[in-house]
């Protein structure tokens, strides 16, 4: 790191270190108690785009960082400003997302005098926003220019670390103008990422060598493709995938057998039930519910051998299971296997079950339903691999896993945490970190709830929004229905999209019938500024939402 000049803010000495630590963008919601720090980031190399809510920064923040793997801020005011934002961290934790969240901090001399949004022990005192914990790897507040060199520590370690990295500065009203009187020390670092030695390797070699075996593929493996399929037609493996790791291995080839958990296809527990292995290969997978359900029938005779760059993985999901754990970053664990695995005369690939497609041919119906719109965007966007895309929590995610395929890592989905209102927002931070076409598909219920369209009008940002529009929370509704409960109230009255995305400056286009999704499609791809489809969706069409359900019934108290 550079050292900075005598005589600068402390605003200025905090955009050098991001600076230094390759931030691009930072995203956020402006306000008094962050003016200075948010002019200093205004006058900076580093690109700042003023969102409409603290959330949809978070998100997109966590998407740019996924597209580019280029670290970014968030900023935020002091008390609702911080509180508004803590949804987006808590994804952009679950997700492996490196963002330094940058907030406002009452200054001592207001603190427990009732300032405006104060924020101090007084107000948020033991909530974990303001330290290390479960929230953040690394938060502090800065109340003096001393702390600057251990803080300038502290985020390049965490930057240079393979995982993930969140981490927040709160910064004092008065400190944010307050001067640096001593130059910051060159930080310095070399982080090597963790590796499995030699007798791991032959151990996993020799494991591996003893019956069949098939490879469960996740969203941490997505670094490590060439290697994974290498792999794999070497050793003819049968190889699955979570519903975040799709297009991680080739979605077409012959040794696919289909999408684990939620939305997830019945290939996989066939082949389990018919053909199972002796051991399952996981990697980059925490094998959670949304990935496995829990589901007995996926461990197999030997259990599991589980690789992950976070040792606290592996046996976590399936404690009970025969686990055989691995502390390795994926790409070099797999490069290492390869040059020890045997490499024999071409194996034979057995039959496999693979994923069964019903394409429902498009019609003049209306209105629109659910399959015909998946196979016109496969059509459409996925096969020119142009794009990336992106689905909201809820029935947009479940028609999404089950039925696009995808040959490329280009697919977006957040399962674990799985909120409403990621992908909405999450598909600028994409689209512009990724500098490409990003495409959200998204039910009207998040769509309602929160996006950024006004944002991405103003910074001319190519988003492409499809709303699958039924007028309803309709996997609470299917998931109520299937569940034999009676009662709830999941309609809202239907929007106009168009109209709203219109009235925002953007442009698009109402779609009422199968019949005009391709001419649709093809206008949205081709825009140059933001734009929305409206989708008016069969709402009756059950989603493919079965092993959600289950997994929520086999959660009920039966007492």
């Amino acid at each position: 790191m550079k050292e900075t000049s005598i005589l600068k803010s402390i605003s200025e000495a905090v955009v050098e270190i991001l600076l230094e630590l390759g931030v691009k963008y930072a995203f956020g919601v402006s306000g008094g108690a962050i003016a200075s720090l948010w002019t200093t980031l205004e006058q900076s190399p580093i690109e700042v785009l003023h969102f409409r809510h603290e959330s949809g920064a978070a998100f997109a923040a966590t998407e740019a960082y996924l597209a580019s793997e280029r670290p970014v801020v968030v900023f935020t005011t002091t008390g609702p400003g911080i509180t508004n934002v803590l949804t987006g961290i808590m994804a952009a934790r679950s997700e492996g997302a490196k963002i330094i969240l940058l907030s406002g901090f009452t200054s001592v001399a207001n603190r427990g005098r009732w300032a405006c949004q104060e924020t101090s022990a007084y107000t948020m005192s033991g909530l974990g926003f303001f330290t290390s914990g479960q929230m953040f790897h690394y938060a502090t507040v800065l109340e003096s220019s001393d702390q600057l060199p251990e803080i300038a520590r502290r985020l390049t370690i965490g930057m240079a670390k393979p995982e993930g990295f969140v981490s927040h500065i709160s910064i004092p009203t008065d400190i944010q103008t307050n001067f640096v009187t001593e130059s910051l020390p060159h930080v310095s670092l070399s982080l090597s990422p963790p590796t499995a030695g030699e007798e791991i390797i032959s151990e996993c070699v020799q494991l591996l060598s003893e019956g069949s075996f098939a490879i469960w593929v996740g969203f941490g493996a997505r670094g490590a493709a060439s290697e994974i399929r290498q792999f794999a037609e070497r050793t003819a493996a049968a190889v699955m995938c979570s519903p975040r790791g799709k297009g991680i291995f080739p979605e077409d080839h012959p040794q696919f057998i289909g999408v684990t958990g939620l939305s997830g296809h019945d290939s996989v527990m066939k082949y389990m039930q018919e053909k199972s292995p002796l051991r399952i290969l996981v990697l980059g997978t925490r094998l959670g519910e949304t990935t496995s359900f829990w589901s007995s029938l996926m461990v197999p005779e030997r259990g599991f051998i589980h690789v992950d760059i976070d040792p606290d993985v592996p046996g976590s999901a399936y404690p009970s299971a025969e686990t055989f754990s691995i502390h390795s970053e994926l790409k070099i664990f797999l490069k290492a296997l390869l040059e020890k695995f045997p490499l024999a005369h071409k194996p034979n690939v057995i039959s496999l079950p693979c994923p069964q497609f019903n394409v429902i041919d498009s019609t003049s119906e209306s209105p629109v339903r659910p399959e015909v719109l998946m196979n016109v965007i496969q059509q459409m966007i996925v096969v020119p691999n142009n794009a990336i895309i992106m689905a909201e929590a809820g029935n947009s995610f479940a028609w999404t896993t089950h039925l696009l395929q995808f040959t490329q890592p280009r697919y977006r989905i957040s399962t674990n945490w799985g909120a409403m209102g990621h992908m909405t927002t999450g598909v600028l931070g994409a689209a512009l970190a990724g500098n490409c076409k990003a495409v959200a598909i998204v039910g009207d219920g998040a769509m309602l709830m929160n996006n950024e369209i006004n944002t991405a009008v103003k910074y001319g940002i190519p988003a492409v929004w499809i709303v699958l529009n039924d007028a309803c929370y309709n996997m609470c509704e299917q998931g109520n229905a299937l569940r034999k409960l009676k009662g709830a109230d999941t309609q809202f009255p239907q929007a106009d999209f168009l109209a709203i995305a219109r009235g925002m400056g953007a442009d698009g286009i109402r779609v009422k019938t199968e019949s005009g999704l391709q001419a649709a499609l093809e206008v949205a791809m081709a825009s140059t500024i933001p734009f929305l489809v409206d989708v008016i969706i069969d709402p009756s069409r059950t989603a493919p939402i079965g092993g959600r359900v289950l997994s929520l019934m086999s959660q009920d108290n039966k007492s």
